[in-house]
């Protein structure tokens, strides 16, 4: 059997709107993507601290819906756009493509391999076998939540973690996705991990991903981590988010960092560096501890006194 996926361009105003809309309509899967995907205007974005739930979104989104072969594709259109006020003369432009049947499950599988970050970490999809047993070993498969190794900031944020062993340390993940790097701070012998995110679902895939890694690390959302934990300091506190949350929250970090403590933030394109160094210098210095790709990764250590 084959599926048909109906491809819709559309101005972010109305990509969610219309994502629920059409499954309303009768699709059986909706997916949103930056419709510049793969161009030099493509836009990174992940959902994290200080954004709020929704806010983010690309300028022109591509909305692709799953059907049946012999769905009414025109009318599946039409219904969707009417449920969310816009009339036959608004009617969004769209496209069919044909989708082969084939076995999912294997094919996404082949798509992701064992990643070695730093000099002894692997992230390993369940699916394979670790490439070095002796090694740190992270088994994470894809998911919902950002963070599997694979973006260079996560890889920052792991490499200076290695670098940095926080044994018998207390660390604070806040933005912690899928938990990837709570579980690195954990495997390198950090006695207390805490993890937080504003996104519910990142939460249970971080704790699902801890309790697989053996890592015995809590996971709060913010309202959650601030009450349970309202004045708590950590020896290391790790934040991959992105520049302008990571602005806004500077006093409430670098306030979660010990005195003599580490301040490590990534999820910072180079050239905003120093505008976000600036954002943390009435509190703790920072600089450019390594690069990849264009992005950095900014370090810092709290004055002990």
């Amino acid at each position: 059997m084959a599926w048909i996926e109906i491809v819709i361009e559309i101005a972010r105003d109305h990509a969610e709107t219309i994502s629920d809309a059409l499954m309303e309509a009768g699709a059986l899967s909706v997916s949103v993507e930056d419709a510049d995907l793969g161009t030099e205007a493509e836009q990174p974005l992940f959902g994290e601290p200080g954004m709020e739930p929704g806010a983010a979104a690309w300028e022109r989104s591509r909305v692709v819906a799953l059907t049946e072969s012999d769905a009414d594709h025109a009318a599946i259109v039409a219904a969707a756009a009417q449920a969310i006020g816009l009339g036959a003369a608004s009617l969004p432009a769209y496209t069919l493509r044909e989708v082969a049947d084939q076995d999912w499950v294997r094919l996404t599988q082949s798509q992701f391999e064992p990643i070695h970050i730093g000099k002894n970490i692997w992230v390993v999809p369940s699916w394979h076998q670790a490439p070095d047993p002796d090694a740190l070993i992270l088994e994470l498969d894809p998911g919902l939540a950002f963070g599997t190794g694979s973006h260079p900031t996560t890889r920052l944020c792991m490499e200076w973690l290695e670098a940095h062993a926080p044994a018998q340390l207390s660390v604070l993940d806040y933005g912690c996705g899928s938990g990837i790097l709570a579980m690195v701070a954990k495997k390198l012998g950090a006695n207390a991990v805490v993890g937080v995110d504003i996104d519910p679902q990142a939460i249970e895939s971080a704790r699902d991903n801890s309790l697989r890694n053996r890592c015995e690390i809590d996971y709060d959302l913010p309202e959650a981590f601030e009450n349970r934990m309202p004045q708590e300091k950590f020896d290391v506190v790790v934040a991959n988010i992105l520049s302008g949350p990571l602005k806004l929250m500077a006093p409430m970090l670098a306030g979660r960092v010990a005195a003599g403590g580490s301040l490590v933030l990534s999820g910072v394109l180079a050239r905003q560096a120093d505008e976000v160094a600036a954002a943390y210098a009435p509190f703790i210095k920072l600089a450019v501890w390594a690069e990849r790709d264009g992005w950095v990764a900014l370090s810092g250590q709290r004055p002990s006194t």
